[in-house]
């Protein structure tokens, strides 16, 4: 992962927050049959040994879980994002030398691979995922409202996937090597940006 200095995020505490936050991933695995890219919903759990795994599951038929158990892959989590225009630059008034770019908060997870078809662990999987998604709506919809019968079937068509992390990595690209005047005007202009700004704005006051 590029990450240029200012950019670096390796504290652990704020990477798992961003990916409970995120919760949505591309799991990466090379197969000698190409490159497999899957875009899936996560849990971030502790294993016993203190291993942070994340689980998630996939269609049955979806080859990446049919992997050599413990393939290497990769967990890609994109964050906020979004373009950031030199007019929020006092620079641009005064010299014109600025160009746009685009700031972005992003983390990898490297580590390995291993399909579960333990019908407890599936069911955990479910439940835990609609359980948190679930939490902040007013009617709750919880995977015991279903009939038994339908839900065992339709977990029949899943499998779950471990991703064991071995090493994490974060990209908090947010203008920080911007003299204090043009920072001042990435802030503003994220607040000013919709949802995705406001997020980075909040990140890059907390940097």
């Amino acid at each position: 992962m590029y990450r240029p200095r200012r950019s670096v995020e390796d504290r652990p505490d704020v990477l798992l927050a961003a990916i409970r936050e995120i919760g949505f991933a591309t799991i990466v695995t090379p197969t000698p049959a190409g490159i497999e890219a899957t875009h899936v919903p996560t849990i971030a759990r502790q294993a016993p040994d203190g291993h942070l795994i994340l689980a998630t599951h996939v269609a049955r038929a979806n080859a990446h879980w049919r992997v050599q158990e413990g393939s290497a892959s990769l967990a890609i989590f994109q964050g906020p994002h979004t373009y950031m225009s030199p007019q929020w630059y006092p620079t641009k008034r005064e010299t014109g030398k600025v160009v746009p770019t685009w700031l972005y908060i992003a983390i990898h997870a490297h580590g390995s691979l291993t399909a579960i078809e333990d019908r407890t662990w599936l069911r955990r999987q479910v439940e835990d995922l609609t359980d948190r998604h679930e939490a902040t709506r007013t009617a709750l919809w919880s995977v015991s409202d279903a009939p038994q019968k339908y839900i065992e079937s339709m977990m029949r068509g899943i499998v779950g996937l471990e991703f064991r992390v071995e090493r994490l990595e974060g990209a908090w690209k947010l203008n920080e090597e911007e003299n204090a005047a043009d920072l001042d005007g990435t802030r503003r202009g994220l607040e000013a940006a919709g949802h995705a700004g406001e997020l980075l704005a909040r990140a890059l006051a907390e940097r």
